[in-house]
């Protein structure tokens, strides 16, 4: 009875083990998670770190972490399920953001704020996964477009 037991606690084991380590790798298989840095030619203190990391079943947390020429630091952030849901974007009043796939590279991104579309930004990770090139479209209350930037953040872990 006692080999019987250990053996059902081994066997228990080893699939949590494979239970876990599957999620992990799930999770790990996402090439965006990770740190991002913004190509700047603005002199110091200017920077703009974006974080990339695993939330839940499938979905990503974005920390975005800046600071401006005057060294006036912010730092907010959003979960997305890419699901094209909005969900609130902490240390931004009135903020809401959501995210779509539009295909394996390339996401939308739409951000609201006081209930309206202000912002939809194309977001596309490069194919050697080391960089990512934002197209930013700001829109006017009637939702027609004021002015589109681009920015690109190089990988830095």
């Amino acid at each position: 009875m006692r080999n019987h037991s250990l053996a059902t606690s081994l066997m228990a084991a080893v699939a949590l083990v494979a239970v876990v380590t599957a999620d992990v790798s799930a999770q790990a298989t996402n090439p965006r998670f990770g740190v991002w840095k913004l190509k700047s030619d603005a002199p110091p203190p200017s920077s703009n770190i974006m974080t990339y990391e695993p939330y839940g079943d499938g979905g990503m947390r974005i920390t975005v972490e800046s600071t401006n020429r005057r060294g006036n630091e912010s730092k907010w952030g959003y979960v997305t399920m890419f699901d094209g849901v909005f969900r609130p974007v902490t240390g931004q009043e009135n903020a809401e953001t959501s995210v779509e796939l539009l295909d394996d590279r390339t996401t939308r991104i739409s951000n609201k704020r006081n209930g309206r579309v202000s912002q939809v930004i194309i977001n596309t990770l490069s194919e050697d996964g080391n960089t990512i090139n934002n197209e930013y479209v700001r829109l006017d209350e009637n939702g027609a477009i004021v002015r589109v930037t681009h920015a690109v953040y190089e990988r830095i872990r």
